[in-house]
């Protein structure tokens, strides 16, 4: 029974781990590419879950709702790259991360004048709302199944898209040396603009996948979005490698840390003491984990070349 208890949480570290990774995906190409601390990344996830919620009722069809909210996403990213943060590329950083800030508190009040503030739950279809045995005596659910095969494809997709095409070349120069591309006559503000969009449709399609999990309501965005930021900080910033790598990591430490640091204690100390300090510290492990990341390698575990 406990062996089948630490299979069923590593798969649920895993299922959370590439759920971070696609948040840490969209988020550190745009730090590393555009150097832009953007806290409102957290707000493309719940705009994502909302939009999915939303698109499935109208259309009745749940494949064709995740389709259309991340394809509003990404609309809702290029219209706030466009619109909000364009003037902010040559500013410091505290500059946008006020105004970031701000856009945080826009969306979270514009989806509760939207869709209410009460939180929202999203139905599973039918194929995905069951459980598959793997092996004797474990049956995980089909779609948390699907959310880890569905977050490695990404991770594989974006590999290719980053180091093998004409686009993953340009962004590659552009985290490098920004003012050489664009003396070269390629269109940096466009592509910064493309990058932004991809990036809020990632979240996008992170809030689509942790909707029917979690509930759909303001200011969801925020807890995951610090979380993804320690995922930058251990992965290393600017790295797609590095994002997976992290997010696995931070996925598998939260997940056993809730699930087993527990009971763990309370085969050392008595039971209440664990029971009070098991959370509290299992809830800390990922924050410990980043400290010592950042006192060993500074520059996170799998840094981006030429940082």
């Amino acid at each position: 029974m406990n062996a089948i208890l630490f299979v069923e949480q590593t798969l649920n570290g895993l299922q959370f781990g590439v759920t971070l990774f696609l948040m840490a995906a969209g988020l550190t190409l745009v730090f590393g590419i555009m150097n832009m601390v953007n806290l409102a990344h957290g707000a493309m996830y719940m705009v994502g879950a909302y939009l999915a919620v939303a698109a499935t009722q109208w259309t009745g069809s749940y494949l064709a709702g995740v389709l259309l909210a991340l394809v509003g996403t990404l609309l809702v990213g290029v219209v706030t790259e466009v619109v909000a943060l364009r003037t902010l590329y040559e500013r410091d950083h505290l500059d946008q991360v006020l105004a970031t800030f701000g856009l945080i508190l826009f969306f979270n009040e514009l989806v509760a004048i939207i869709w209410g503030r009460a939180a929202l739950f999203s139905d599973l279809p039918q194929a995905l709302s069951g459980h598959i045995e793997l092996v004797t005596n474990l049956r995980y659910p089909v779609y948390r199944l699907m959310i880890i095969i569905v977050g490695l494809l990404v991770a594989l997709l974006l590999w290719y898209v980053v180091t093998r095409t004409r686009l993953g070349m340009l962004i590659r120069a552009g985290a490098s040396n920004r003012t050489m591309v664009s003396a070269l006559g390629i269109n940096i503000r466009l592509l910064y603009t493309i990058v932004f969009g991809f990036g809020a449709a990632l979240a996008g399609l992170a809030g689509v996948m942790a909707g029917p999990i979690y509930a759909v309501q303001p200011g969801m965005g925020e807890l995951i979005l610090i979380q993804v930021f320690v995922v930058i900080v251990i992965g290393g910033i600017g790295s797609i490698r590095g994002a997976l790598a992290g997010a696995i990591i931070v996925g598998m430490v939260d997940t056993m840390g809730r699930a087993f640091l527990k009971p763990a204690l309370g085969a050392l100390i008595s039971p209440t003491a664990a029971e009070a300090a098991g959370p509290a510290l299992a809830s800390m492990l990922i924050y410990l984990l980043m400290a010592v990341v950042l006192a060993l390698r500074p520059e996170g575990l799998f840094p981006a070349r030429g940082h």
